[in-house]
């Protein structure tokens, strides 16, 4: 069980991107189901899940997932029509493969060396690719206690497929104060010598040369910044997103080393 703590609109970064990147294999999906996993004390992140997906997918259905019984309790009373909760943990009991399990905060108080067997669980869960598809996405990562701060990754079926960052523009210093959000598998891989921490440190370079651009504000100087870094990292969005203080990078340039 984790502690729990839960702020509305926390993961509204994650819900949003979820929402913009994944979409439209919701929209396509027959029976589009996706699990809030570890939504804790309150219900609030699995019912703004359920809004900002509907924006993007109207008929998704949004399940929340908790492995304490008196939280479930304390969630139904928030029940309505496409949003569910229901006892349970990492064999995430619902009917069929969710399109969608967003586990946010939950790995990080396990050990780095579980979280490629709850990873591959998971994963096994998910909607399948088809011809038509790429499958359900897992979404697992970490955020600070009003979401100003995020990291996440996003795997398929097949495995991880990208690491997101995601931050308040404002409220940053330099892009490494998100280092302290990186989900369990990268959190102690910030160190000399691996891939996570060699981006981390190129992209304060790139933070401190696009510094002439802040007079236009942090969001000119953060598009800036990233699209100098794309030179060098696999970036695979553009503007639109780094526009809402995001950039994604393909894992495999910052997984870690064996």
């Amino acid at each position: 069980m984790t502690r729990g703590t839960t702020n509305p609109n926390r993961l509204r970064r994650m819900d949003r991107w979820i929402a913009a990147v994944h979409g439209a294999e919701l929209r396509r999906a027959a029976d589009p189901v996706a699990v809030d996993l570890g939504y804790g004390a309150a219900p609030w992140t699995a019912v703004e899940l359920l809004g900002r997906l509907r924006t993007a997918a109207p008929r998704v259905r949004v399940v929340g997932v908790e492995i304490e019984p008196a939280r479930v309790a304390a969630a139904r009373p928030y029940e309505r029509d496409g949003l569910t909760f229901r006892h349970g943990g990492f064999e995430v009991p619902v009917p069929g493969r969710p399109v969608l399990i967003r586990a946010a905060n939950v790995l990080r108080q396990y050990h780095e060396g579980e979280v490629a067997a709850v990873w591959e669980r998971l994963c096994a869960r998910l909607a399948p690719a088809t011809t038509h598809s790429r499958g359900g996405l897992l979404v697992e990562g970490t955020c600070d206690e009003i979401g100003r701060r995020h990291v996440w990754v996003a795997l398929g079926p097949e495995g991880p497929r990208t690491v997101t960052f995601a931050t308040r523009l404002g409220s940053l210093h330099r892009p490494s104060d998100l280092a302290e959000r990186l989900p369990k598998v990268l959190i102690h891989r910030n160190v000399p010598g691996e891939p996570v921490h060699a981006f981390l440190r190129d992209f304060d370079r790139a933070w401190a040369a696009a510094a002439p651009y802040a007079a236009y504000g942090a969001r000119q100087r953060w598009i800036r910044a990233v699209r100098d870094l794309s030179a060098d990292w696999p970036v695979t969005d553009g503007p639109g997103r780094w526009r809402q203080g995001e950039v994604t990078v393909r894992w495999a340039a910052l997984a870690p080393r064996t």
